[in-house]
């Protein structure tokens, strides 16, 4: 039995949670080896539509929702990441004000920017 592909609406109703919830915990990224086991696991993974790099469980682009800490496999295939709460503070444009991204260095989870 297939599944069947997620409609647009769908897509954007994913993604739409998943950026909003990523927003919320001030953007925190996972490291670069967890980025790179994650893609891996998508690169095997029945779901994936190569030819786009896009989830087909989800629909997500799978390249840009694989660095964000708060996201997770539609079909439970990535390790779960906890965001924590002392992480390093980002300004948000627009509003002035400073906000935590919230992650622990406990947690393993660091941006993959590397001009911090």
């Amino acid at each position: 039995m297939s599944e069947k592909t997620p409609s647009f609406l769908d897509m954007m109703s994913n993604f739409t949670k998943e950026v909003v919830e990523y927003a919320k915990q001030g953007a925190p990224h996972v490291t670069e080896s967890q980025y790179k086991e994650r893609i891996r696991t998508c690169g095997s993974c029945n779901h994936l539509k190569q030819d786009v790099m896009r989830c087909g469980k989800c629909g997500c682009l799978v390249e840009h929702k694989a660095k964000w800490a708060t996201t997770t496999c539609p079909d439970k295939r990535w390790d779960p990441v906890k965001v924590g709460s002392a992480g390093k503070t980002i300004k948000l444009k627009g509003n002035g004000k400073r906000k935590s991204n919230t992650t622990k260095a406990s947690d393993k989870v660091r941006s993959t920017d590397t001009k911090d």
